[in-house]
């Protein structure tokens, strides 16, 4: 992956006087603890253990079927995915919709390979407690909390979360990621 000086969103984000602080979190390394992982039921029928997250960067995506902003942000969830293979990164989408059948045909229908859980009435609360979709959170490999971002993000942005995996923990160099796409 190519770095750019300067992406899409950092320069959105200059040119509108940075309004919008970031998250405690992500001002703060370390000062989140860390996610205690559960057993993660995936639609798939496979489940995720919490010893599935040691030493594991993770990026995990909550969104819903009927959001556009949804289906723009799960293609480019999905090249992270793809890009992850063989990486300390686990990219995990968490829809909030009610119906298991409904998620699986819209995964398969767009050939979407990366894991999704429907329990996000006990996942959100260990990463955020707004209810926007999509709502990415990036969780470093000591398993902490780096950042809660709201709403759709730009391909390049999500794509250089994959960075997360081959450093230590910290924000320095993470694409401002306090403002949505939209």
């Amino acid at each position: 992956m190519t770095e750019l000086p300067w992406s899409r969103r950092a320069i959105l984000a200059a040119a509108a006087g940075g309004l919008l602080p970031m998250p405690a979190a992500a001002q703060q390394p370390g000062a989140s603890p860390a996610i205690d992982w559960p057993t993660i039921a995936l639609v798939d029928g496979t489940v995720l253990q919490p010893a599935d997250w040691n030493d594991t960067a993770a990026v995990v995506v909550f969104w819903s079927t009927t959001c556009p902003f949804c289906r723009r942000h799960n293609e480019h969830v999905e090249k992270l995915h793809r890009a992850s293979a063989g990486r300390r990164l686990r990219v995990l989408g968490v829809a909030v919709d009610r119906d298991a059948g409904v998620v699986r045909r819209y995964l398969a229908d767009r050939g979407y390979g990366f894991p999704v859980s429907m329990s996000a009435q006990r996942l959100r609360p260990l990463f955020t407690s707004r209810n926007v979709i999509p709502m990415t959170c990036a969780v470093g490999r000591s398993g902490r909390l780096l950042q809660s971002i709201p709403g759709e993000m730009f391909e390049e942005d999500v794509l250089d979360l994959l960075r997360l995996a081959d450093r230590p923990d910290r924000t320095a160099g993470m694409p401002d990621t306090s403002r949505c796409a939209t």
